[in-house]
């Protein structure tokens, strides 16, 4: 479906990442709605070419499928907004909000409704620059359109709600934590002499060839760590240092207390 029509619930962080990255995509400006209390928050959408309300009801009327992009504690309340508006037999709800399961969903959403096409989507702030690791749920139904959409927008993967955690920890969360290392790479280039935008640049394009590197089939990290790594050289002293200081540990203890 080339010329899919989008209603977008919230014009926060997530909501507005979705709908930039959209129209970053090349996708119609036109055919997205996007709903906020705001006004405020909606002009530079409208800007954009989008349509704008502060209407929820009115911006998933005619969408094809509807991304609700609200905090936890407001997402009953648009539930109950939309559930009347909402054409089970043509229409699909992807949810991007934490913490809330797909048992939860099925209950804001009535069970009686039971051929809706409910999914948990769970992407990351990279949507706008169209580089997100989205992970979609699928709550109930089929939502062949929440991968088309969120395709658009960086890679997808479909899992098991089981897994969700744990892919927040790794993609959501990690974004922080992968953040965070380019951040402490750059004070050290500032201490080894480098200046502090010259150290960035370098960093960043060097963790940019690390990912270029396993993004191959049959790519391993230790493989291409082998090929930089000499007997006696300096890589084996700076990573067994970075191990002596507590490097993996760390990784996997932050990893695990995002779950």
């Amino acid at each position: 479906m080339d010329r899919m029509k989008i209603g977008i619930i919230g014009a926060g962080a997530m909501g507005g990442a979705v709908a930039r990255g959209l129209a970053e995509s090349g996708m119609t400006a036109s055919d997205i709605c996007v709903a906020n209390p705001s006004p405020g928050k909606l002009r530079e959408f409208a800007d954009m070419g989008m349509r704008t309300t502060s209407d929820n009801a009115e911006a998933a009327s005619c969408a094809d499928i509807v991304v609700i992009a609200v905090k936890p504690w407001i997402l009953p309340a648009v539930a109950e907004e939309l559930r009347a508006v909402i054409d089970p037999a043509h229409q699909q709800v992807a949810v991007i909000v934490a913490g809330v399961s797909g048992e939860e969903l099925l209950k804001m959403f009535g069970r009686q409704k039971g051929a809706c096409n409910l999914a948990i989507v769970m992407p990351n702030t990279a949507m706008t620059l169209r580089e997100s690791m989205t992970f979609i749920v699928n709550v109930s139904g089929a939502t062949p359109l929440a991968d088309s959409v969120f395709c658009r927008l960086g890679a997808v993967k479909d899992i098991e709600e089981r897994l969700l955690p744990a892919a927040t920890a790794l993609a959501s969360c990690g974004i922080a934590y992968a953040l965070r290392y380019i951040r402490a790479a750059v004070e050290g280039g500032v201490e080894l002499g480098f200046r502090a935008s010259d150290a960035q640049e370098i960093v960043t394009a060097t963790v940019r060839g690390a990912a270029a590197l396993l993004s191959v089939d049959g790519a391993h990290p230790e493989v291409e760590i082998d090929r930089v790594t000499t007997a006696g050289g300096i890589t084996i002293r700076g990573l067994n240092a970075m191990e002596q200081a507590g490097f993996t540990p760390a990784v996997i203890a932050g990893l695990k207390a995002g779950r």
